[in-house]
């Protein structure tokens, strides 16, 4: 019994889990608890496929019958200023397994900016179910359009644990800037912990964690665009990214999947030691011309699973961030009396009104802001 309420309290409290967690790991060691971790979540996922198994698909929001056209770029005025980008709107992509899905998994509904909801969207949601053996393994995916918005890095209070001299001197916030509130639209969570992989991080001119080969490595170029490649391939030019993150490697490259998950029990990212490892995950994709950024969270999938759906999604490179049940989310910052506020944008991801905003990050994450001109 005591099992059972300590196993509701962690899906219950976001905090708990890494505090019991991050305790064992100081006396048993980190491989210890991950052979834990891995027949716990075993055992979840053995009940769920004998209990669950006739479960239907479920969806989480109204889709509408048809993809709603975007609304027309305002016309253009009398002056010299550049005409407005065009509206973004994806492709629905539809289910990823026909005999498999809720009612409009992979139409892409439109996410309001939560702060003026009357400007054009720069992001839409959909719904994924992407593992045939599992009707309750979820993929909740967001796609963004890179041309009307930035997105930025930053180093968690806490981790990654910083491993170079500069990097132990490196001051963290754990925050989002103020100067950047006013154009908020959306964050997500980052990375692994250090322990877990050693993958680097640079950030404000400054390695906090050096890069890792075969690392699949996150960056920003100086001119905004964004890369997902394997650290050999960016290595000589790293410093002169405006920062890169890592993640283990790619998941997907140029539209192929890797090598190591062509077993849907592969036991790489974050995985398990021993048996299937269905959990909480995270990922980050491109489109093949880096117009568009895919951000997903999900739940009781394998990491096959959470590739194929984003590659199914339109992410021809997806690199997986951090995982496990308190990690991953997505937010966005509505406003109430002129204060924001942290909400998930997807049910069941526990969040604090003022993480990120007022509530330092122990972790890396990453948050978007609506270019200046976008959209106004």
């Amino acid at each position: 019994m005591s099992v059972l309420v300590l196993w509701i309290a962690v899906h219950r409290y976001p905090w708990l889990g890494p505090l019991i967690a991050d305790n064992l790991r100081a006396l048993l060691g980190p491989e210890r608890v991950s052979r834990i971790e891995d027949f716990v979540y075993g055992l979840e996922d053995t009940w769920n496929q004998w209990w669950r198994s006739d479960e239907a698909p479920k969806a989480y929001w109204e889709v509408p019958t048809t993809s709603a056209a975007p609304p027309p770029p305002p016309a253009s005025s009398a002056d010299d200023s550049p005409p407005p980008p065009p509206p973004f709107l994806p492709k629905d992509v539809g289910p990823l397994h026909g005999a498999l899905a809720a009612q409009g998994d992979g139409v892409w509904v439109p996410v309001p900016d939560p702060a003026d909801p009357s400007a054009p969207p720069l992001m839409f949601k959909t719904l994924i179910h992407p593992d045939r053996k599992r009707p309750w393994a979820e993929l909740f995916v967001v796609a963004m359009d890179l041309t009307q918005i930035e997105l930025h890095l930053v180093a968690g209070s806490a981790e990654p644990r910083a491993l170079t001299a500069e990097g132990r001197k490196y001051e963290r916030s754990g925050l989002i800037p103020d100067d950047d509130q006013k154009r908020l639209l959306a964050g997500f969570n980052g990375g692994f912990k250090m322990e877990h992989g050693r993958w680097g991080m640079r950030i404000d001119g400054v390695t906090l964690v050096q890069g890792r080969a075969h690392g699949c490595t996150i960056a920003k170029e100086k001119a905004g665009q964004l890369v997902i490649a394997p650290w050999q391939e960016l290595e000589e030019r790293h410093e002169s990214f405006v920062w890169w993150r890592q993640t283990p490697p790619c998941m997907y490259l140029k539209g192929e999947r890797h090598g190591g998950l062509w077993d849907p029990e592969a036991k790489g990212w974050g995985a398990a030691l021993e048996g299937d490892t269905v959990i909480r995950r995270s990922a980050f994709g491109l489109d093949e011309e880096r117009k568009v950024l895919f951000v997903s969270v999900s739940n009781h999938t394998s990491a096959r699973a959470i590739a194929d759906g984003m590659h199914h999604a339109g992410a021809a490179n997806v690199a997986q961030l951090d995982v496990n049940w308190s990690f991953p989310r997505f937010v966005v910052f509505p406003e109430d009396r002129g204060k924001r506020y942290t909400r998930s944008l997807f049910e069941g991801f526990e969040v604090d009104e003022d993480d990120y905003l007022r509530e330092p990050n122990a972790r890396d994450f990453f948050y978007v802001v609506r270019e200046a001109s976008a959209g106004r």
